[in-house]
């Protein structure tokens, strides 16, 4: 996600530095790139982190040295998935350093960041907004603002909530049509066109119809998020019991040797026997 993103943003004419663990993965977009976390954000106006959770994050602005290299009047934009305790976290940690903290989870997977059409799920302080539109305006094609800082993360769980249980029906439909011996094509065609039609019911099943899960997004990091669900939900005293049991096929499904594909390979899980 963060590489269609930061080329994205390099497009739209703004002068980008990126980081990545593995260098090459940050090679080829468009944008210089840095040799520390440190270098990449040194003289930035604004800096976006993308990771793949709250530990990369903490990790790449501490002990690679981000944070403390950041000038005192840029603007940090946190736009990966963490959950509600690491955002907090990573909130004080820009007080402490004295740096604007903008909230700003996405919707979408790594089409809608090549295309610069994801739903930014803004929050953070009013007078950074006309700072931070620019930059959601390159890999965004709707821009949410929600309120303050952790209102973005908050609702970025609500939406993965909804979308785990949908994908756990998905797949468990999907299995019931095969072992009634019939195509699974069949149930789409019958929610074709009406109310209960849903364009990622298409999209993921037929990865699932045909078997093959190139990966849009890893199921390891769905299998993050729902964890990143759950908790949120107990810590606020609610049980998600279907929340719950996705997240049980999705564990079920990285054991069988399938976190590296997309999502839609929960169907394993579904459709295993043993």
């Amino acid at each position: 996600m963060g590489a269609p993103m930061a080329r994205n943003i390099a497009a739209a004419g703004f002068e980008t530095r990126v980081w990545n663990r593995t260098r090459e993965k940050a090679e080829g977009h468009g944008a210089a790139v840095a040799d520390t976390p440190a270098d990449a954000v040194g003289a930035a106006d604004i800096v976006v982190t993308m990771l793949a959770d709250g530990d990369a994050v903490d990790s790449v602005m501490t002990e690679g040295g981000a944070l403390e290299a950041m000038r005192e009047d840029a603007l940090w934009i946190q736009a990966s998935t963490v959950g509600i305790a690491a955002t907090n976290r990573l909130m004080e940690l820009a007080k402490q350093r004295g740096v604007t903290f903008m909230d700003a989870p996405v919707l979408g997977t790594k089409k809608p960041a090549e295309d610069g059409a994801l739903v930014v799920l803004a929050s953070g302080p009013e007078e950074a907004r006309d700072r931070a539109q620019p930059i959601f305006d390159a890999i965004g094609s709707r821009t949410m603002w929600i309120g303050a800082a952790g209102k973005g993360t908050r609702l970025k769980l609500v939406v993965n909530s909804w979308i785990v249980d949908m994908l756990g029906a998905l797949a468990e439909t999907v299995t019931l049509a095969n072992r009634l011996d019939l195509s699974p094509e069949l149930f789409l065609e019958a929610i074709g066109g009406g109310a209960m039609d849903a364009p990622y019911a298409r999209i993921k099943g037929d990865l699932m119809m045909k078997g093959e899960f190139p990966p849009s997004f890893p199921l390891d990091l769905a299998l993050k998020d729902a964890r990143l669900v759950l908790d949120a939900a107990r810590e606020n005293g609610t049980e998600l019991n279907l929340a719950a049991a996705v997240t049980r096929l999705l564990e079920k499904a990285s054991e069988l040797g399938h976190g590296d594909e997309d999502m839609a390979a929960i169907y394993h899980a579904a459709a295993d026997k043993s």
